[in-house]
């Protein structure tokens, strides 16, 4: 009987010796890697994403507004390819300066339509898809307009670089919509939607400008285009 008492206070003083384990560090641990190292980096960001976040707030409330007064955002992106399509015709007539006027008085509505879906919380993908193909047919629309110009003055060569500039927009939008579906973000490249419109309204409106703008669309776009093909060859598997 006495020698299991002194085993059952050996045993407590043993426990109570033994020191309670360190408590856990409230930072995260941070394991290294013998072969690979992971870099993670922001997604590039367009002009047009720096303008849209500069006037955030502003298209917010006037979205706001647009919803309230019953107008659905799919009227608002017909409507500008509507006005892209009258501003074509005086592009094909010569009077560069007056469609450049009224692709500046639709240029609003590009935003518009999608500052309204936000206000209505829609829910549907059909709306970015209809916007998407309509400013394709917008684009087609404003260079087809150019070519015909050009086509009118038997200069072919400057109707041919308005097609390269047309075949380049398409490209820079078709490469980031298919590395989309495959889950990349691309949003890389000089030539985005914004930067496109902004050299077509200083070339329409300044016409000493117009072939020099053209050129510059020309090779611009298919030079982004390329770059962000090459983009999705780095970050794509093979």
């Amino acid at each position: 009987m006495r020698s299991a008492l002194c085993e059952v206070r050996a045993s407590t003083i043993r426990s109570n010796r033994t020191p309670h384990p360190a408590p856990r560090t409230p930072f995260p641990r941070i394991t290294h890697h013998p072969s690979r190292i992971t870099i993670v980096t922001p997604p590039p960001t367009t002009l047009t994403d720096r303008v849209r976040a500069q006037t955030a707030r502003f298209m917010e409330r006037v979205g706001l507004t647009v919803h309230r007064l019953g107008i659905h955002p799919d009227v608002i992106t017909i409507v500008g390819l509507l006005v892209v399509i009258v501003a074509a015709i005086p592009i094909a007539q010569g009077q560069h300066p007056l469609g450049a006027l009224i692709l500046a008085l639709g240029l609003p509505l590009d935003a518009l339509d999608g500052a309204v879906a936000r206000a209505m919380q829609r829910q549907g993908k059909f709306g970015a898809v209809l916007d998407s193909t309509l400013d394709r047919y917008a684009d087609g629309v404003i260079f087809s307009a150019l070519a015909l110009y050009f086509a009118g003055r038997d200069e072919f060569h400057w109707m041919l670089l308005a097609l390269a500039a047309l075949n380049g927009t398409f490209v820079v939008s078709y490469v980031r919509a298919r590395a989309g579906e495959a889950g990349l973000s691309v949003k890389i490249g000089l030539f985005s939607r914004l930067e496109r419109l902004a050299v077509l309204l200083i070339m329409f409106s300044i016409p000493p400008l117009l072939v020099p703008g053209l050129i510059l669309l020309a090779v611009g776009t298919n030079f982004s285009g390329l770059q962000r093909l090459w983009y999705v060859y780095r970050h794509l598997d093979h």
